[in-house]
């Protein structure tokens, strides 16, 4: 008896471990809201992210004319047709003056500067 491997075998008296066939599930707490369930999730994916897409300055310098729209920018090929959002950044050197226009463009503070410093306007920001 001393051995722990007699009379009840290790299972100890009663209950649902004890009775022969018996298997609880991993993660399995009697009924309590298991572990995995009560911890919050990760990650996040936001919808406007996927509708927005990024343009560096140094690829207006390839846009015939100042002014610059999403429409602009869907008929260059620069953003895909289905983007409803475009954000500006600073990144390569803008080399003409260009004018952003329209609520649904972003313009980063880098960029805005660059775009300023050559004589361009941020009509209606979004």
């Amino acid at each position: 008896m001393g051995s722990g491997s007699g009379k009840t075998c290790g299972h100890g008296h009663k209950g649902q471990k004890s009775r022969s066939g018996a298997s609880i599930k991993p993660g399995f707490e009697g009924g309590q809201m298991p572990l995995q369930r009560r911890v919050p999730k990760f990650g996040f994916s936001s919808r406007i992210g996927r509708v927005t897409e990024e343009i560096r300055t140094s690829e207006l310098n390839a846009l015939e004319g100042e002014t610059v729209s999403i429409e602009v920018l869907k008929n260059s090929g620069l953003i895909k047709k289905t983007s409803t959002r475009a954000r500006i950044m600073l990144s390569g050197d803008l080399t003409k003056k260009v004018e952003i226009d329209g609520t649904d463009i972003t313009v980063t503070k880098g960029a805005r500067e660059a775009i300023e410093k050559l004589g361009g306007a941020i009509l209606k920001q979004g």
